[in-house]
């Protein structure tokens, strides 16, 4: 195999498919990236069994062939050559020269025939949403997913489409993040579990363009995303998902209009005297026309006050900040409108359409005179 490219098209693909690069694995196989040149084009593939990323780059293929090379060896070195053009040559016993200008390294790669290829999945069932709008339900709702394995289906989010709407959910057993998203055409009811890994790396690799689209399709057991030049497949988790509408209530006792940045800091404010570990409540206390914010730690005392409009009773009730703070980070909103019950009972932050719903338990706190 022979083929040149330049070293942003090579660099960008390789840090594309480098996402679906195991850390971990007991087949060396998959530490590599699968570099094709068979059939006119050039493709870079990684797979860890679970995601499977491929993308095509633009280049010159002097001689057909394939090859299998450690994926981080490959990035250290196309990021350290020059900006220039690089040529990648192997010959049958898989040494593969990498030259750019006056620079030549030498690697042994590994048999192309020997990689694990992505599974192939019939694009019939999919639908369709703009990069920008894929990328920022990610955003959204990806930070409440649960960082473990204790419950599968925690560490995926719920994608739902019913007609011309796609809702997102994600829950970690302390909360839970709802997005609704109107879609251009309409489409069968489906459920799905996509691992958030899955979306978290796409999250990162796609630009982004509210021009451009993503088409995703759906089989029992997969789901692929093709957005440019670009594919990832990914095993779906299996699994009923939770039975989120029961969670979720429209009765309030107490609602509380908001300044939502100026709520936002004084959390942030608030957090400063919380030592990282420290798992210490932020207290509100809500009256007629203010929400009084409280925090005491080790380190200090703090209180502050926001203006407010309300409507309902008076309420005290204690939070996990990070909580609140990661939810009004991700909403667009000026003012944001928050629905309460009683100290024991969550919290809701949402909008009047219900476009986002962000569910919050409350934490027990004791007060002190």
């Amino acid at each position: 195999m022979k083929i040149v490219c330049s070293k942003s098209n090579l660099l960008n693909g390789v840090q594309i498919v480098s996402k679906a690069v195991p850390s971990k694995t007991t087949m060396s196989i998959l530490e590599c990236i699968l570099i094709d040149a068979t059939k006119g084009k050039i493709t870079l593939t990684a797979n860890d069994m679970e995601l499977g990323i491929e993308t095509t780059i633009e280049g010159e293929i002097a001689e057909r062939g394939i090859i299998a090379l450690d994926a981080k060896i490959l990035l250290d070195i196309v990021r350290k050559l020059p900006d220039n053009d690089i040529t990648i040559t192997t010959d049958a016993s898989c040494k593969t020269l990498i030259t750019c200008e006056k620079a030549v390294f030498t690697i042994i790669g590994k048999s192309g025939e020997d990689f694990s290829y992505l599974p192939e999945i019939e694009r019939i069932d999919s639908i369709m949403l703009s990069q920008f709008t894929l990328k920022d339900v990610i955003r959204q709702t990806i930070f409440s997913i649960a960082d473990n394995d204790n419950n599968k289906l925690m560490t995926g989010e719920l994608f739902e489409i019913t007609g011309h709407v796609l809702k997102v959910v994600s829950l970690d057993g302390h909360r839970i993040s709802i997005r609704k998203i109107e879609l251009k055409n309409t489409y069968p009811n489906k459920k799905v579990v996509v691992p958030g890994k899955t979306l978290n790396e796409i999250s990162k690799i796609l630009p982004g363009d509210a021009d451009k689209d993503v088409s995703i399709f759906f089989t029992g057991k997969h789901v692929l995303f093709e957005f440019d030049e670009t594919v990832v497949i990914s095993r779906l988790i299996e699994g009923e998902y939770f039975k989120i509408d029961q969670m979720l209530s429209s009765d309030y006792e107490t609602k509380v209009k908001i300044n939502k940045r100026e709520f936002l800091d004084c959390i942030d404010r608030a957090t400063l005297l919380v030592k990282e570990g420290d798992k210490k409540p932020i207290i509100i206390n809500i009256n007629d026309t203010a929400m009084e914010l409280k925090m005491n730690s080790t380190m200090g005392s703090m209180n502050e006050e926001i203006d407010i409009t309300k409507q309902g009773k008076d309420l005290m009730i204690g939070f996990n900040p990070k909580f609140l703070i990661d939810a009004l980070k991700v909403i667009d909103d000026d003012e944001i409108e928050i629905y309460l019950v009683n100290p024991k009972a969550p919290c809701f932050i949402k909008d009047a359409s219900e476009n986002y719903i962000y569910l919050i338990l409350p934490v027990n706190f004791v007060t002190v005179a």
